[in-house]
């Protein structure tokens, strides 16, 4: 069910958040800042049940969600949610534990399938209310792991490729999803409701999407971490697609720990795609196995200083003190580095062919969606503009319908040029400086948000792991002015293993991440 998000608490959830008796009487199972460690020990020890760690997440997304903040950031609760883990409280009484996610709730990013009760939308009036055929690979792989699929989260309408005044957490059928460091600050890229909740304590860890930045960007915004993965490490059927050259799903969560359990759990080679074949031969069974706190001893790392600093002082006194506390930590420092771009505009051009070829494919295969296509699309949001365009239009949907087929020279040409670009960039840099990753700035630090003019976007360092399909991981680095900056480590091909180790030993010696406080603006005097 979409409940909607104004409104009182509907019938539907206060039979969600029924308990028996028994459970009623029980002590609350405390969920805030609670680690994926914390609350299975609270299970194997008898303190907590995951019908009860369930219980308090729908509580906090009814506090601090619908009310209270009015997040904005879950879109769906699952009304199944209470019976799935009663099911898998079951299983452990029998002595039967899947693994580190069994009875833990989990948040999906609303552009990811779920064949229940659920429906997925991408945040479009379009999709309002249809069902998926099938589960995406990676929300199967969550229920194989014991995983009480909560909800769906709140996203930026099409993965925020719609218009180019959008802004980052607004959807037709959610609103706009508030930071919950500050209130009126972007919760930053299209998995923004998956951040903001995440970051809120909404579940315990939480999946997003990216294609440029989209995991990255708001896992920066929230104080979490985001990995995203090499494209094809994990794979997208099921998932409402932007771009089948760059999309990929990634954990976020609020450790590096976290991350790692939840990455292990979604990676993996599948058959319906192609793409992820070689992660039979590249996937962890357990990413954890790879953390050391010492990881960072030794480590040649190269700084983006070039390329990547200079743009917001805040941002660089920052990343600056991070980079710092990697040399103090043991990490040989190559600074001054850059990567010199140059292939967003062809990027943009893949995008838009991609987004027309993809999003016509996935709904000619979706039965009960009531359009078919991109054209399909386009024309509803001008039949309901008033419900489905209230503050920007779909100027990007319409350069894409404009676009031809895959097989155009111009479309070729151009994600060839792209590809080669950003990967030679990356890998020549790296080999001659024989670098273990790049670091950079992830963001600056949140911009208020604005739904007439949109993204205020100030710096990034996601687009050359975007464009050549690398991995990238963002880790909490400090906060300037009460919202949160990160640090990215960029690395090569498959990387993931390397980044994830030297992310942790980054966490474990700054411990730069601070719950939100959720403040309603910043002074504007000091």
């Amino acid at each position: 069910m979409r409940l909607p998000l104004l409104l009182p608490l509907p019938l539907a959830l206060a039979l969600v958040l029924a308990a028996p008796a028994a459970c009623q009487t029980a002590p609350a199972c405390d969920v805030e800042e609670a680690s994926v460690a914390d609350l299975q020990a609270a299970m194997a020890g008898g303190r907590c049940t995951a019908r009860q760690i369930t219980e308090a997440s729908l509580a906090r997304i009814e506090r601090l969600d619908r009310r209270g903040p009015a997040l904005r950031s879950v879109l769906t609760v699952n009304p199944d949610a209470l019976a799935i883990a009663d099911r898998l409280d079951a299983e452990r009484a029998a002595g039967q534990v899947r693994g580190p996610l069994h009875g833990l709730p989990v948040l999906v990013k609303d552009n990811l399938g779920t064949a229940d009760r659920m429906p997925t939308t991408a945040g479009a009036l379009a999709l309002d209310g249809v069902i998926a055929p099938a589960d995406a690979h990676v929300v199967a792989r969550l229920r194989e792991a014991g995983a009480v699929l909560l909800g769906k989260a709140n996203l930026s309408e099409w993965a925020n490729f719609r218009s180019t005044h959008s802004s980052s957490g607004w959807s037709a059928l959610g609103g706009q999803t508030r930071n919950p460091y500050v209130l009126d600050r972007s919760p930053c890229g299209s998995s923004a409701g998956t951040g903001a909740a995440i970051a809120a304590s909404l579940a315990v860890v939480g999946v997003g999407t990216e294609t440029d930045g989209s995991i990255v960007c708001p896992s920066s915004a929230t104080g979490l971490v985001g990995v995203k993965p090499t494209v094809g490490l994990v794979s997208r059927a099921g998932i409402v697609p932007l771009s089948h050259s760059q999309d990929t799903a990634g954990p976020m969560a609020r450790s590096v720990r976290d991350a790692a359990v939840l990455l292990s759990a979604m990676a993996g080679p599948d058959p319906a795609d192609t793409t992820s074949a070689a992660a039979a031969r590249h996937a962890e069974a357990d990413y954890t196995r790879v953390l050391d706190a010492d990881g960072l001893r030794g480590a040649r790392l190269g700084v983006l200083r070039a390329s990547h600093f200079g743009d917001s002082p805040d941002t660089d006194r920052v990343a600056g003190a991070a980079v710092e506390a990697m040399r103090a930590a043991g990490a040989v420092i190559v600074d001054s580095l850059g990567l010199p771009g140059g292939y967003g505009g062809d990027e943009y051009t893949v995008l838009l062919y991609d987004f027309k070829h993809d999003l016509d494919a996935y709904l000619a295969a979706h039965p009960t969606a009531p359009v078919r296509s991109l054209a399909d699309v386009i024309a509803f949001n001008r039949a309901n503009a008033e419900a489905s365009m209230p503050w920007f239009g779909q100027e990007i949907l319409e350069m894409a319908q404009a676009k031809g087929p895959l097989t155009d020279a111009v479309y070729q040409a151009a994600l060839e040029r792209s590809r080669r670009l950003a990967r030679t960039q990356i890998d020549s840099l790296m080999d001659a400086h024989d670098l273990d990753a790049l670091v950079a700035p992830t963001g600056s630090p949140a911009w208020p948000i604005d739904l007439v003019n949109g993204d205020h976007f100030v710096t990034g360092s996601s687009q050359a792991a975007a464009v050549s399909g690398y991995p990238n991981v963002t880790v909490p680095a400090g906060l300037a002015h009460g919202l949160p900056v990160g640090v990215s480590f960029i690395g090569r091909r498959w990387s993931e293993p390397v980044l994830l180790r030297l992310a942790y030993a980054f966490e474990q010696a700054t411990r730069r991440r601070a719950p939100p406080r959720y403040l309603p603006t910043l002074p504007t005097e000091r």
